[in-house]
C-alpha cells in the first residue's frame, strides 16, 4: 500500500464525547467517551491502515483513549491544544467546533508529524495525580503566605494559620506517598537514583520529572531540549540576527529545572565552572542559568538514557 493511502486521525475530546475525523472519510464521527464508545472506536480503527492518531491533551480527560489505543498497537500521539489552534488560525478557521477541532488536529498529525507515544509506565498516572495535587498545595501555601503579610486582623491571621497548618501538613503526607510509590517500582526507584546521583538534583525534581517526562532517556539531547523548553530558537530574517529564545515546552518541569539549575550553578562541579565560563564571556545572568538548565537536562537525559550514575559520566571523570 502506498504512503498516501495510509489513514491519518484526528480525535477531539471532551468529557462525554469523542470527535472522530479521518483521512479516509469525509464524515465526522462521535462516539461517547465511556468504555463502550472507546471500545467502538478502536474496533473501527483497528482494521485500518493507519498512519497516526493525533488525539489533543484534555485535562487528563484523553488517558482512558490513550490507554486504549495503545493497548490496541495503534500509532498515536497526544498533541498540544496550542498547537493545533495555532494552525487552525493559520488555515483561517477563525471557527471552533468539536467537528473542526477534530479535523484540524488530523490535519496537525499529517503535517507536524508528532512522535508517536509509548506506553507509560506503571504508576506514572497516579504519581502524575500526587505531583499535581502537591504543586497546587504549594500553590496554596505561597499564596495564603503572602496574604498572612497582608493582613493584620488577629482573626484573620488565625484563620490564615490554620489553613497554613493543614496544607503543611497534606503536603508533608504527598512528600511520603511519592516516595514510597517512587520505591515501591523497581524502575521508578531506579531511575530517581541515577538523578539524584547528580549534585542538585533533589526529590521534588526527580518525582516530576518521573510524573512529568517519561520521555527522559528514551530522546536525543535537542529533542528533550524542546519538550521541556529550554531548546535555543531562531529569530532571523534576512540580514537580520535576532537574540535566540526559548519558549514552549513543559512548564512544571521546566519549573522544577529552574530551581535544579539554581542549586546545580553553585554547588555542581561541572556545571559551575561552565557557567563561570559563560558569565567571563559577558552572558547575561538569564542566559546563562538556561545553558545551566538545558546542560543539566542533557546530562540527566545520556544518564537514563545509558543507566549511568552522574560519577560514570565521562564529563565528571575527566573534570
Amino acid at each position: 500500500m502506498e504512503p498516501t493511502d495510509r489513514v491519518y486521525v484526528g480525535i477531539d475530546v471532551s468529557k462525554a464525547r469523542l470527535d472522530i475525523a479521518r483521512s479516509d472519510d469525509p464524515t465526522p464521527m462521535r462516539v461517547a467517551n465511556d468504555p463502550a464508545g472507546i471500545a467502538a472506536l478502536v474496533e473501527l480503527l483497528r482494521p485500518l491502515p493507519i498512519a497516526i492518531i493525533g488525539l489533543e491533551a484534555t485535562g487528563g480527560l484523553e488517558r482512558a483513549v490513550r490507554d486504549a489505543l495503545l493497548a490496541a498497537s495503534l500509532p498515536m500521539a497526544v498533541v498540544n491544544p496550542r498547537h493545533v489552534r495555532d494552525l487552525a488560525k493559520g488555515l483561517g478557521l477563525n471557527a471552533k467546533t468539536d467537528t473542526i477541532d477534530a479535523r484540524v488536529i488530523m490535519d496537525f498529525a499529517r503535517l507536524a508529524t508528532p512522535r508517536v507515544a509509548t506506553k507509560p509506565r506503571k504508576h506514572s498516572d497516579e504519581l502524575e495525580a500526587l505531583v499535581t495535587c502537591r504543586r497546587q498545595l504549594i500553590d496554596v501555601r505561597t499564596e495564603q503566605t503572602n496574604r498572612r503579610h497582608q493582613t493584620t486582623s488577629p482573626a484573620a491571621l488565625a484563620a490564615i494559620d490554620a489553613v497554613l497548618d493543614t496544607v503543611n501538613t497534606q503536603i508533608d503526607q504527598l512528600d511520603q506517598q511519592i516516595d514510597a510509590m517512587i520505591e515501591s517500582d523497581d524502575d521508578l526507584d531506579q531511575r530517581g537514583k541515577l538523578m539524584r546521583s547528580a549534585p542538585g538534583i533533589g526529590p521534588v525534581f526527580v518525582a516530576t520529572s518521573l510524573a512529568e517526562l517519561d520521555e527522559l532517556g528514551r530522546l536525543n539531547a535537542k529533542q528533550i531540549a524542546a519538550l521541556v523548553g529550554v531548546a535555543p530558537f531562531n529569530r532571523d530574517s534576512g540580514t537580520l540576527r535576532g537574540r535566540r529564545v526559548t519558549r514552549g515546552g513543559r512548564t512544571s518541569v521546566r519549573c522544577a529545572l529552574y530551581m535544579a539549575a539554581l542549586s546545580a550553578r553553585r554547588h555542581n562541579p561541572v556545571l559551575r565552572p561552565f557557567a563561570d565560563r559563560l558569565a567571563e564571556q559577558g552572558k547575561p545572568k538569564k542566559v546563562v542559568l538556561v545553558a545551566v538548565m538545558r546542560k543539566l537536562l542533557t546530562l540527566l537525559n545520556a544518564m537514563l538514557r545509558d543507566n549511568l550514575t552522574w560519577n560514570q559520566l565521562e564529563c565528571v571523570k575527566n573534570a
